[in-house]
């Protein structure tokens, strides 16, 4: 591993009388200093350890992930959290602030770690519009340009941080705090100051690339040990049977996939067993097996891409994955071309210093990068024994900075899958048999039986993949989902946005809203309902809640301190 060595060091003594024969000219950049050969024109690829190159794609991999919440936080937070969201995040901050004595203090701010207790609440749709445009335009900047210094990264994930501790429930996925640990270990990557994506005295740290190695070591193992102590169907091997059909948001390739053959089920469960139970040991095991490591989970993760929805999450494991990777395995990604990043690795990585005295502040970092060490060494403390522990759980954060968390998915497995289905009617009486009953379509959750199942990972529907849980709830304990019903009887335009389709769409608004329970199933290939065009089959369970009107709704609002809908 890469500690601060010689190429750390001041520029040699030949270097410096190039530049002074230079004649005036004006003074080199570190890269471009490095890129000249200090004897032959040969070309010297990256020494194996070291890590120059794997920084580069750690951050524009972070700054993508980034880049992708942003953009899913400025679509959907206004609809969901916003003045008249869904559980609008000012009603939320003023509970908090209520229930620590009306004073924004430290035990607030350690409750709900956000900059929007400092910021204007007047508008809280434009506060939460600036947020994210400030991380979509900063995590563009690091995405296209390969440079990242501490405060750009300290600054995006403070930004994804106030969001996160605001969503309420619609930010309570484990990929938040992933995201978050993540781009809390990319902030210790980079320079404090500098912008260059080879800064000349901050060679990337050993100890922060063992910080992500730690990172996807306790993912998988995690993910394998809640699976192993939970669901039997994971130790009978028959999970798979079930997964693809009933997950949160299926594509249309799970479709195909639930129907392969019983003994291809058992074989994906072992695979499964052995990417997380045992591979993740061979981080351990040197840097070829470290290699081995890496390339295993990549093509894991990206064949769980392919087969589910499942938001940025597979993406965002890939990131810490790409520490098992020193810059010699990765000079490919960067060409051959003579003076190119791969060629200014390697001789960056192999300059001597004058002298043997290092710059002031190399030694200062090596202080922040042990303190960093020391930090996520006492932090993951609680997460190891949760790791050890029989009662072990899954997307937990210890501290509410969510630095080090637990990880896990799919400790059981739904065997059936229930959608709630909306309807609307014109009707005066929604008990009338003749009353006629539209159905709404979310932008990607099954509903409508001939519709293809979407294809939209890394993107993320957050209001879909919360009907999910909802359908093996009850509405009492998804109160949002009434104030659903009270936003499409007004037919706001903003929430009409989270939806696919609107029924009643260039006519009056419906009367009455009523949500039905169906069970779900694939349809089968090549069988009748598949020849007719269908994608799915269903059976109604019986009624989900109870036909609702805006003036029926009208006190439930006035409890919850909701806005009342207002037709648009």
């Amino acid at each position: 591993m890469l500690a601060a060595g010689p190429d750390m060091a001041a520029p040699s003594a030949a270097l410096r009388q190039r530049r002074a024969a230079a004649g005036g000219g004006a003074p080199e950049t570190p890269e471009r200093a490095v890129a000249r050969p200090a004897g032959s024109g040969a070309e010297l690829p990256p020494p194996p350890g070291t890590f120059w190159l794997t920084r580069i794609v750690l951050l524009r991999s972070i700054a993508l992930l980034y880049f992708v919440a942003f953009l899913v936080a400025y679509h959907q937070n206004k609809q969901l959290i916003g003045e008249k969201g869904l559980l609008p995040c000012k009603l939320y901050l003023q509970n908090v602030k209520k229930y620590f004595k009306g004073k924004i203090n430290l035990d607030a701010l350690s409750y709900a770690p956000t900059i929007i207790w400092f910021l204007d609440w007047s508008d809280m749709d434009s506060t939460l519009d600036y947020l994210s445009l400030f991380g979509l335009a900063t995590s563009a900047f690091v995405l296209i340009t390969g440079c990242a210094n501490m405060v750009l990264m300290s600054a995006l994930w403070v930004l994804y941080l106030s969001l996160v501790n605001v969503g309420q429930i619609w930010y309570s996925f484990g990929w938040e705090s992933q995201l978050l640990e993540t781009g809390f270990l990319g902030i210790f990557l980079c320079p404090l100051w500098t912008l260059s994506r080879l800064p000349q005295h901050t060679p990337p740290s050993s100890i922060v690339i063992w910080g992500f190695r730690w990172l996807i070591f306790r993912i998988m193992l995690g993910a394998g040990l809640i699976k192993i102590r939970g669901d039997r169907c994971w130790r009978e091997l028959t999970c798979m049977d079930y997964h693809y059909e009933t997950q949160p948001v299926p594509n249309p390739i799970a479709y195909f996939m639930h129907h392969s053959p019983w003994w291809f089920h058992r074989f994906e469960t072992l695979v499964n067993h052995f990417i997380e139970l045992v591979v993740p040991f061979f981080l351990f095991l040197g840097r070829r097996m470290c290699i081995i490591h890496g390339l295993l989970q990549i093509l894991f993760q990206v064949l769980l891409i392919v087969s589910g929805n499942l938001s940025f999450l597979n993406w965002l494991t890939i990131v810490p994955s790409i520490a098992c990777f020193d810059d010699a395995s990765l000079a490919f990604l960067f060409g051959s071309r003579p003076g190119g990043l791969g060629e200014r690795a390697g001789r960056l990585q192999q300059r001597e210093p004058a002298g043997g005295q290092l710059p002031r502040g190399c030694y200062v970092r090596k202080v922040v990068n042990i303190s960093f060490g020391l930090l996520i060494a006492y932090l993951s403390i609680p997460v190891v024994l949760n790791l050890l522990s029989s009662r072990q759980v899954m997307n937990t954060s210890f501290s509410p900075l969510r630095i080090v968390n637990t990880y896990g998915a799919f400790g059981s497995i739904t065997k059936e899958r229930t959608e709630v289905i909306l309807q609307g009617t014109s009707s005066l009486d929604p008990n009338d048999p003749a009353a006629v009953w539209e159905e709404y379509d979310f932008k990607c959750k099954p509903g409508e039986l001939k519709r293809r199942p979407c294809f939209i990972t890394p993107y993320h529907y957050r209001l879909d993949w919360l009907m999910w849980f909802a359908a093996f709830q009850t509405y009492e304990q998804n109160e949002w989902i009434i104030h659903l019903a009270g936003k499409l009887l007004a037919q706001e335009e903003e929430t009409l946005s989270l939806m696919a389709t609107n029924p009643f769409a260039g006519r009056a608004p419906p009367r009455w809203i009523r949500a039905e329970h169906f069970k779900y199933k694939f349809s089968r290939p090549g069988g009748k309902h598949a020849s007719e065009g269908r994608w799915w089959i269903r059976k109604r369970i019986g009624p989900y809640f109870p036909p609702v009107n805006l003036q029926g709704l009208k006190k439930f609002y006035e409890d919850r301190n909701w806005p009342y809908p207002m037709r648009d």
